[in-house]
């Protein structure tokens, strides 16, 4: 069902079973598949690919030009999966040339009121991010992570898997998969590991991922702690994804418990 007032450009592809409210806009180059709901008042526009099931809730703006100067109208792309939810005020930007020309979201996400997703960034699946929480462009976050309300990401910083950010934290370090991390300047405060708990990860792997916790962060070089980790580390999963982490090329610093 389209509501009459919502304005829809001839060459919008949208599928027969979206219901779009009252007074929305949708823009000629946007693809929206099947089971979509957009309520009133929502503006989508730009090279915007949405899947199927999705929610978009009154005042959200999807798929508007990044606010970076170096954007010049290129043609550059939003993705967004599947089953996800965009609650009211929910601005999310398209990718930049510098950026790779994507900004992509995953399946079954939550993006509650005021939330930003900027140009270029990387959302995993099953995330949540709270009230009033801007993400800077370039920012990758993994799968299951949680974000507290009125936190700020900066741009180019990655947050791993299941990592749980508190409230009102400035996230300026990458922060471990499986880890907390909270402050005015982000620290790592421990791990997730009622999280992991939840999730049904062996016993033993997250016990010996809470005993490489302790070695790889027993001081600040997190380079030598890594090279003296014993070796019954290797086959633990959980370990071997944060060593992963701590060791791919990155933007920014690693949050620590020293930062």
């Amino acid at each position: 069902m389209i509501d009459k007032t919502a304005i829809i450009d001839q060459n919008a592809k949208v599928h027969p079973s979206v219901k779009i409210g009252p007074f929305t806009v949708i823009g000629p180059n946007v693809e929206i598949d099947e089971n979509v709901v957009i309520h009133s008042h929502v503006n989508i526009s730009g090279n915007t690919k949405i899947g199927k099931g999705n929610i978009f809730y009154p005042f959200a703006s999807i798929g508007n030009d990044p606010q970076d100067l170096k954007y010049n109208g290129e043609e550059t792309l939003l993705k967004i999966g599947e089953n996800n939810k965009f609650r009211e005020y929910v601005t999310v930007n398209p990718g930049t040339v510098g950026g790779g020309n994507l900004t992509k979201i995953g399946n079954n996400c939550l993006f509650m009121i005021s939330s930003h997703i900027a140009h270029d960034c990387n959302v995993g699946n099953n995330v949540i991010i709270a009230n009033n929480v801007p993400l800077g462009g370039h920012v990758t976050i993994e799968n299951n992570v949680v974000i507290g309300g009125n936190s700020a990401v900066q741009q180019f910083t990655r947050i791993g898997e299941m990592a749980m950010i508190g409230g009102m934290t400035g996230v300026l370090h990458d922060v471990i998969p499986y880890g907390l991390s909270t402050g005015n300047r982000n620290s790592l405060q421990g791990l997730n590991l009622i999280g992991l708990r939840r999730a049904k990860f062996e016993n033993k792997d997250i016990l010996g991922l809470s005993d490489a916790y302790k070695e790889i962060f027993a001081s600040k070089n997190l380079t030598e702690n890594i090279d003296k980790l014993n070796g019954s580390f290797k086959n633990n999963p959980l370990v071997k994804n944060v060593i992963d982490f701590i060791t791919k090329d990155k933007k920014r610093s690693i949050c620590t418990p020293f930062s």
